[in-house]
């Protein structure tokens, strides 16, 4: 995530990914908002890791749409690993 948004952004693109992962991946009904802010934030740290490892870190990739990409990325694979360690349908 783009530095210079400061952490408020970084909470709401952060719950904005852990909600929408959530529904992508049919989570919804069973995490709460908490869960999603927090799934989301995670997620931000490795969907970065894992952009970063496979494209490298170029400051222009950095925008608003960007970063909630890399951190829906990253919370659709916490939710996935979640599900697959605790056998949720």
């Amino acid at each position: 995530m783009n530095p210079a948004y400061g952490i408020i952004l970084w909470i709401l693109i952060g719950a904005l990914a852990g909600w929408l992962g959530s529904k992508i991946m049919g989570t919804d009904a069973q995490q709460g908002r908490i869960a999603d802010i927090l799934i989301g934030i995670g997620g931000a740290m490795v969907g970065g890791f894992v952009t970063r490892t496979l494209f490298g870190d170029d400051a222009n990739n950095n925008g608003f749409f960007a970063s909630l990409g890399v951190a829906l990325l990253g919370a659709c694979i916490l939710i996935g690993l979640g599900k697959l360690i605790f056998k949720r349908k």
